[in-house]
This record gives structure tokens, sequence and C-alpha cells, in this order.
């Protein structure tokens, strides 16, 4: 069976309601899985941007601090690029960030890191189908988290909403950063369709070069210490 085809069995095993076991780090306070959109309406350029922007958010020193502001409670992270039905491909396996040194690397990889497709739609349904198959084999953690770039509406595939009603995501938070400038529509897709859960809120960037700016912001909110049972638990939305 080629890649195309055990992606398609997998999404359909979790449809069908199958959850996968990740192994046991009760050390972990947060899984995080990035989704890094490379659709057609992303040229070379604006591509470049996200790649490096997103390695330097890690490396600030606004998201180091969030990142290791609990020691021997580490954040587990993952990041995947999103395009079309079948087109997304792993960027970084789940990686600890256990220390400074476990960020560069995971930057480091990001950074050196090429798009695998470039000529497909937006399927943001399937992106969250392959986000919750990542967080099936992601550590044991207090609290799961998918955030979702993107600078276009859902445009091939099945919806946001049949991902949440058929694949395990119920306890899942889900953010958004909003890039505009190519659709106009874009800001309302993320905050209606695709922000959901606890906690979960909406960054927007103004465009590409604004990319890094909003993802420093973004990844420093995400990262940061909760305070479970807070009247400040629940849905926030930008």
């Amino acid at each position: 069976m080629g890649k195309h085809g055990k992606h398609r069995a997998l999404v359909g095993a979790l449809a069908a309601g199958l959850v996968l076991a990740g192994p046991a780090a009760a050390d972990c306070r947060l899984a995080l899985v990035l989704a890094v959109d490379i659709s057609s309406s992303v040229d070379a350029e604006e591509d470049r941007l996200q790649r490096q922007g997103l390695a330097r958010a890690l490396t600030s020193e606004r998201v180091r601090r969030a990142a290791l502001a609990l020691p021997g409670q580490h954040v587990a992270l993952a990041v995947f690029e999103w395009s079309g039905r079948w087109q997304q491909e792993t960027l970084l396996e789940w990686t600890p960030l256990r220390s400074a040194a476990d960020i560069d690397a995971a930057a480091a990889a990001i950074a050196g890191s090429t798009r695998s497709y470039a000529d497909f739609p937006t399927a943001a349904g399937y992106a969250l189908g392959y986000a919750s198959e990542m967080l099936g084999r992601a550590p044991d953690c207090l609290f799961r988290t998918i955030d979702i770039s993107g600078d276009g509406v859902s445009n091939e595939g099945f919806p946001p909403s049949f991902a949440y009603s058929n694949f395990p995501l119920g306890d899942v938070t889900v953010n958004g950063l909003a890039i505009t400038g190519h659709d106009e529509t874009v800001v309302r897709f993320y905050r209606t369709q695709i922000v959901r859960g606890p906690g979960a809120f909406l960054e927007i960037a103004d465009d590409f070069p604004d990319f890094e700016r909003a993802m420093t912001r973004k990844l420093e909110r995400e990262m940061g210490a909760r305070v479970v049972g807070s009247s400040g638990d629940g849905p926030r939305v930008q």
C-alpha cells in the first residue's frame, strides 16, 4: 500500500472511532501540534516566511520562557504541513521541549524543511483529521492543542464540522492563525469553523511578513502555564 493509501486507511479508521493510544508521559503538560498551510495560494516566498517565522518564534525569548515555565512539566511539540485531501507531511515528530537546546533543535528542523507540495487546494477538514491522528500517538499530556494556520477557506473535501463530528477531538483545543491578504473571508472562516474547545482563540496575521509576530504571540499564549478551573478557563476567541 502506498503512502496516500495508508493515510486514507488511517483517516477511515479514525472516522470510524479508532483512538490510538500514546505512550505514558506523566510529566507532559501540553501536547501541541502545529499545522502550516502549503496550499496553492502560498507562493515560495510566503512559504519561506512561514517556516523561518515559525522557527524564529520558537526561539524567541517570550516563547522560550513560556515553554520552560514549569520545570518537570514540559511541552511536547509536533509540526506538519497541509493543503489538499491527501497532501499532509510531518515536519517534526513529537519532540519534548525540556530545555533551550530542545527548542533550538526543533526550530532548526523546521527552518531546514522544504515544502512537499505546491499545487493543491485547501482541505481544512482533512488537516484536522491528520492532526487528530498525530495526537493519537502523542505523549500522555495534561492538555492537547491543535494550532492551524492558513490564508484561505476550505475548498476541498469534507468541512471542519465533519472532522469535529467524526474524529476524537472532543477534549482538544483548536486554535487558529488566520493570515489575511489573499482572502477577505479567512478571518470569519477561522473564527466560526476552526476555533473550538476549552480556552480556544484566534490570532490574526496582517500578511505573511507579519506571520512571525502573530505566531510568537500565539505560541507564548498556548505554551504558557494554565490555571485549571479558573474563571478564564472557558473558550476565548479574539
